[in-house]
């Protein structure tokens, strides 16, 4: 048997207790902690993506509840995203549309139906390639993105976060309120922009991005109701016009066209059409805008002539007012007579060939002049946040703090209507989840 010095033992022991301990912490090095601040559509799809990769995960929101915003999109139904492919989702997006390359082309549209199908929710696809739950209920989208978390072991506190930790350029944790930390080695801001702010939904996201030295392009709502001061406007409040196009005009120009549906409120307009053409509009009152109607989009004007001609021959002797029943919604009769400076009791068959002209004129071109966007609490979505510039498109990391990632609406992209701003959260959230689970 070999006889060792006392020296020599120590030597080893002491040898192989630090390298116990090297590898402790390596091994902790190696586990991530993501930590994700927002427990909307983007942060529940970053959380639950991330867990799912073997990230140790905390998602914190600063609501009693999960998804308060997501509950009370599309009315109550949550349009989840639109079954387009990835150019028509592309063209859809109304800022910084290239940015998103990478985030679509690693979850698409499709790959958003699949995961809520897999998460034991029924869809359906309506017109415009519109996807709903089957049930017509947000809370089920709520409750499938909750259950992705859960079942992937996602840690979710309800705490407010003041701040991010960070330490010689190298991410920490996070603040809470009350003085508390919470540590981690991975961000993901997910807090979403500042409409419907009641939801919680306020800017916090904004200015940690702001403290962390990203800069902020100014917020501002988009996909919202439009104000006009033409004061026929409040007699047509409550109507809804379905089936018709409109031009969007800024300075005389048309810069956006669209087939659908809309709606006169007592300040203005509002409606799906109304909606996406509000991302087109920027710069009011430095740019006039006007929203062109076309009632009859079906009809050419000449065909439309020949129609009011028909229907002025079958009511010859009744009076104007009363002849138009079957051409336009009877609230919306006294508003077109007024338009067009005639009598609206003149009978038809004293009607002249130039006031004909005029009415099909009018209805083909229904002009409302725009003065501006109500307040962003009203709008969809916000555009505006993070400057993209600052962000990298192919993994959703900060340029400027490593570690540090964006998803959602918190970032300076927005689109129309029809699903695509929830898959642009979709897509976010899932890029970012991936990115941050790799072990670096």
């Amino acid at each position: 048997m070999e006889h060792y010095s006392i020296n020599f033992v120590i030597t080893l022991i002491f040898v192989d207790i630090r390298i116990n301990i090297i590898y402790e912490k390596r091994m902790v090095k190696l586990k991530n902690t993501v930590i994700v601040i927002g427990a909307g559509p983007a942060g529940m799809m970053a959380a639950g993506t991330a867990a799912s990769k073997g990230s140790k995960v905390i998602l914190i929101e600063k609501n009693n509840r999960v998804g308060r915003k997501l509950m009370i999109t599309g009315k109550g139904r949550c349009n989840i995203t639109n079954n387009c492919n990835t150019n028509e989702f592309i063209e859809s997006v109304t800022a910084n549309s290239k940015f998103l390359y990478s985030a679509i082309n690693k979850f698409n549209c499709q790959d958003t139906m699949l995961f809520f199908e897999n998460n034991g929710l029924k869809l359906k696809v309506e017109r415009g390639n519109r996807v709903f739950p089957e049930s017509d209920r947000a809370m089920d989208v709520v409750n499938a993105l909750h259950r992705f978390c859960i079942s992937n072991n996602v840690n979710i506190i309800n705490k407010r976060v003041l701040d991010i930790v960070v330490d010689k350029g190298s991410i920490k944790g996070v603040l809470l309120d009350r003085g508390e930390k919470l540590f981690g080695d991975k961000v993901i801001i997910a807090c979403g922009g500042m409409s419907y702010p009641v939801t919680g939904s306020n800017g916090d996201g904004y200015a940690l991005a702001q403290k962390a030295g990203h800069e902020i392009i100014e917020p501002k709502p988009s996909l919202v109701p439009l104000i006009s001061k033409d004061k026929w406007c409040k007699d047509l409040q409550g109507l809804s016009l379905k089936n018709v196009s409109i031009k969007v005009k800024a300075n005389n120009k048309v810069i956006y066209e669209d087939f659908g549906e809309m709606l006169f409120t007592h300040f203005g307009l509002s409606g799906p059409i109304i909606l996406s053409a509000s991302a087109h509009m920027r710069g009011i009152p430095k740019i006039s805008y006007n929203i062109v109607i076309d009632l009859k989009p079906a009809l050419t004007e000449e065909k439309l002539d020949a129609r009011i001609q028909r229907d002025f021959s079958k009511f010859s002797n009744k009076a104007l007012v009363n002849a138009l029943s079957e051409l336009l919604p009877r609230k919306m009769i006294p508003v077109v007579i007024k338009l067009l400076k005639i009598d609206p009791y003149i009978k038809c068959n004293q009607i002249t060939k130039e006031n004909r002209k005029k009415l099909v004129l009018l209805l083909k071109n229904f002009v409302v002049q725009i003065d501006d966007f109500r307040g962003i609490e009203e709008a969809i979505v916000t555009s505006g946040g993070v400057n993209t510039s600052e962000i990298s498109p192919k993994t959703m990391e900060s340029k400027l703090l490593r570690n540090l990632y964006f998803a959602g609406e918190v970032i300076d992209v927005d689109a129309y209507t029809g699903g695509f701003n929830l898959q642009i959260a979709f897509s976010t959230g899932y890029l970012s989840g991936i990115s941050a689970s790799e072990r670096r």
